[in-house]
């Protein structure tokens, strides 16, 4: 198993513990399970999908759980009995969990299931108070400046 050493840029940065884990966790659950395949698609600047091949999959069998910065998507097979003997059995009847980092303020839209894929839609929607904010020039009062005399604004001093 290939594992990167992290250690040196935990003691020359503040703040970034939650990355780093995330990071070594996702080195560490790496088990080389692929099962089920899926895709991760950006949509556009605020919206991305998750589609993962679950055929033979009822909704029923498929348990989607959202929580802060994880998303947690389990398939249980229910046990079915073949209507004739099985000579050969290729398709996948097993159990899955997988799960799926969240990035801060994103959150599941929407689930559907149709034709064996399972599509989730997510949407980061970053509060205003976080957002950006543009600052007209002129908007602020002028500074004031001390002098041995009293009190004078900026623009009477130059």
């Amino acid at each position: 198993m290939n594992r990167f050493d992290l250690t040196p840029y935990r003691r020359s940065t503040v703040g970034f513990d939650r990355l780093f884990d995330l990071l070594e966790s996702q080195v560490r659950n790496n088990s080389g399970d692929n099962y089920p395949p899926f895709n991760i698609e950006r949509r556009d600047e605020d919206s991305y999908r998750i589609t993962l091949a679950v055929a033979g999959f009822r909704e029923d069998d498929i348990d989607i759980t959202a929580q802060q910065n994880l998303l947690t998507i389990q398939g249980r097979k229910r046990e079915e009995e073949p209507e004739g003997e099985l000579i050969h059995v290729g398709i996948a009847n097993r159990g899955f969990e997988r799960r799926f980092e969240l990035a801060d303020f994103v959150r599941v839209d929407r689930a559907d299931l149709a034709d064996g894929l399972l599509t989730i839609n997510l949407v980061r929607e970053i509060p205003e108070t976080m957002k950006p904010k543009k600052i007209p020039l002129g908007s602020q009062r002028p500074l004031k400046i001390v002098e041995d005399d009293g009190e004078k604004d900026q623009a009477s001093a130059a």
